[in-house]
Order: C-alpha cells, then structure tokens, then sequence
C-alpha cells in the first residue's frame, strides 16, 4: 500500500540555506544565518525568523532574487531518492517553509519532479522584493499540512513518512507514522525515530522499510 512521504527542503533534500544566498545578494547573509540559526534551535519562533529575515531582504531586485534561486541545489543522490519513492507508488510531498521558485529551480536542474510542493514565497512590487512574505508555512504549521495531505490522498496518519532537521519540523516529525531526522539539531533528534546522514543512509533505511525496492534486487 502506498504512502505519504513529506520532506523538509532546506537542510534536508537540499543542503542550501535559500535566505541566505537571497541575503548574500543584498549584503545580509551573516545576519539572515543568525537568525536562521535561532530559529532551527527553537530559540524563536519560525515565523518571527521568517519575517525577520525577510524584511532584510527589502528592495532586492527581481532579477537578483532569480539568480540566487537557481544556485539552490538538492543533495546529491536526493532526486534518485525521490525517484524510487514516487517509482513505488508513494505520494511525496515537499513541506517547507523555504520559497517556492527556490525548491522548484532546484527540482528542475535535477529533472525530478515531487506530487506537492507546500511553500512560502516573497511578493515583488515595482521590479524588487517588498520585505514580506506569504503563504501557509508561516504561522501554519507542518503537521496540519501532513495531516492535510494524508487526508487529501486517503493515506492514514500511521503510513505516513516525515524527515526534517530544525524546530519547525517537529510538528510533522511528532504525528508522522515513522518520523527521520536528516541530520536532526539538538532539539529536534528525540523526537525522531531514526537518524540519518546522507540520502545513501536515507535510501538504505526506506528500503528496510520496505518503502521502495532494493537497488541490487532490481539490477538482479
């Protein structure tokens, strides 16, 4: 039977923090990593991160913001991982509070494609960022939007599959039937299953889950 598979994007499929190649394009990047940092430790809240570091980004032109979209990259191996689970039938989903044309470039340069991407996005006025953000991970949270999903596709709360790193993944991480850290920070790792460090890792533990069909097995 299918499942649902959510993943987090920044610091999980993809090792590119997207606040912070906006912030190196508007001279803010040690700041926005500052706060990014308080936020991935629950120090504050990720809304408040969120719309700090997006005031810092006020004024950054249109066509800045698309150039350090396309330097967002996934993981290396990530895009294979994805394409085995979608492969078995599994719906994945991409939760995060990152920025939708971000995760998007950093799909298409990989030729991988996901069945729902749920992110924020920063509104342009006038040609340049306005310093606000939008969308439903701000004050929303991502175990309402698994719990969402999985009600969306039929899948029960017990087969679904969360895997994040920081504090604004814990609510999915806390409900998700099987719940793996990718590289979890301190505040984050009890409230995993399991851990991993690599999407090797991560393939090697869907396939003892029986989440998608063994490499060897398959070449056999």
């Amino acid at each position: 039977m299918a499942k649902l598979v959510a993943f987090d994007f920044d610091g999980t499929l993809s090792d590119s923090e997207m606040t912070v190649l906006l912030g190196e394009r508007e001279g803010v990047a040690g700041e926005m990593a500052t706060i990014t940092g308080k936020a991935m430790n629950d120090e504050i809240s990720y809304a408040e991160s969120l719309r700090e570091r997006a005031k810092l980004l006020k004024g950054l032109e249109e066509e800045e913001a698309a150039e350090a979209y396309g330097e967002v990259e996934l993981r290396p191996d990530a895009a294979d991982v994805i394409r085995r689970l979608r492969e078995a039938g599994h719906y994945v989903a991409i939760l995060t509070g990152g920025f939708d044309r971000g995760v998007a470039a950093a799909l298409d340069a990989e030729g991988a494609e996901v069945d729902e991407i749920v992110a924020n996005r920063l509104p342009v006025r006038g040609g340049r960022l306005t310093g606000e953000v939008e969308g439903p991970l701000i004050e929303g949270t991502k175990d309402r939007e698994l719990e969402r999903l999985a009600d969306e596709q039929g899948v029960a709360m017990n087969r679904t599959v969360a895997v994040g790193d920081g504090a604004n993944d814990l609510p999915m991480l806390e409900v998700a039937g099987l719940a793996v850290g990718f590289e979890p920070k301190p505040a984050v790792a009890p409230s995993c299953d399991v851990s991993v460090a690599s999407m090797a890792e991560l393939a090697d533990l869907f396939e003892d889950e029986g989440l998608v069909d063994d490499e060897i097995d398959r070449i056999d």
